[in-house]
């Protein structure tokens, strides 16, 4: 996975950067193509004012995460905490979908299997497919 920092307003820190790579290494999913973090500072008013944009780019729908606290390491840990959940979630639902269209094919053959002698797998696939 690449990541990709930049920081706003701001040159950040080696051990910041540091954070940002140890941090979304723990996201654990080969779909991930890369990852763009935005640091920056809010204004000067607001007392939570330090920004984190995750953007993880993955084949289909990227997920975007933007969070903000006192500090980058919480705004930063936030963000990876919400991906990781965002990535269990559909992961999940990949796993739910692949094992409904499973007992679908298997339903499929058994009710065509008792009238016949053999099935396509290709006639049962598409139409559950649809």
């Amino acid at each position: 996975m690449d990541i990709i920092i930049q920081s706003l307003g701001f040159k950040a820190s080696d051990d910041l950067e540091n954070l940002v790579r140890k941090k979304l290494s723990t996201l654990k999913s080969d779909r991930i193509v890369r990852a763009n973090v935005v640091l920056y500072k809010g204004p000067e008013s607001a007392p939570e004012g330090d920004y984190c944009e995750i953007r993880l780019e993955i084949p289909g729908n990227d997920s975007f995460v933007k969070k903000h606290s006192a500090q980058f390491e919480t705004s930063i840990s936030d963000c990876v905490e919400v991906l990781t959940q965002m990535e269990k979630k559909t992961k999940d639902k990949r796993i739910d979908a692949r094992q409904a269209e499973v007992l679908a094919i298997q339903d499929a053959i058994l009710e065509a299997g008792e009238g016949q002698d053999e099935v396509e797998l290709e006639d049962v696939v598409k139409p559950a497919r649809s």
